[in-house]
């Protein structure tokens, strides 16, 4: 079993730039694959990215593509997401995950965060 904690979510002007980060606890970090989603108020989950076990791999959600990365360190049970050229339809509230193998579904994860708050002022 895994837990997984958000941070790095705040209020920022469009255009700006976020770093998201998700720790993860226990020693079995690297055996996860790990993603992102996001959902904002009245709008269903969104996949937003998702990295492989070693990184290796990576899928972006269309939206997303080009402006955000994903990644992780292993050695340190974290995983990022650098979310650059923010705009209001950003805004909403992200999540991480972790599951056995990269997918753009969130049924296939096993593990969620709570959530880290995004809101981009236009």
């Amino acid at each position: 079993q895994v837990q997984l904690v958000e941070s790095g979510g705040e209020s920022v002007q469009a255009g700006g730039s976020l770093r998201l980060s998700c720790a993860a606890s226990g020693r079995t970090f690297s055996t996860y694959a790990m993603g992102w989603f996001r959902q904002a108020p009245g709008k269903e989950r969104e996949f937003v990215a998702a990295i492989s076990r070693s990184g290796g791999s990576t899928a972006y959600g269309d939206s997303v593509k080009g402006r955000f990365t994903i990644s992780r360190d292993n050695a340190k049970n974290t995983m990022y997401l650098q979310m650059n050229s923010l705009n209001a339809e950003d805004t909403a509230v992200y999540h991480c995950a972790a599951g056995s193998f990269i997918a753009i579904f969130g049924g296939e994860y096993e593990y969620w965060g709570q959530g880290t708050q995004v809101t981009v002022a236009s």
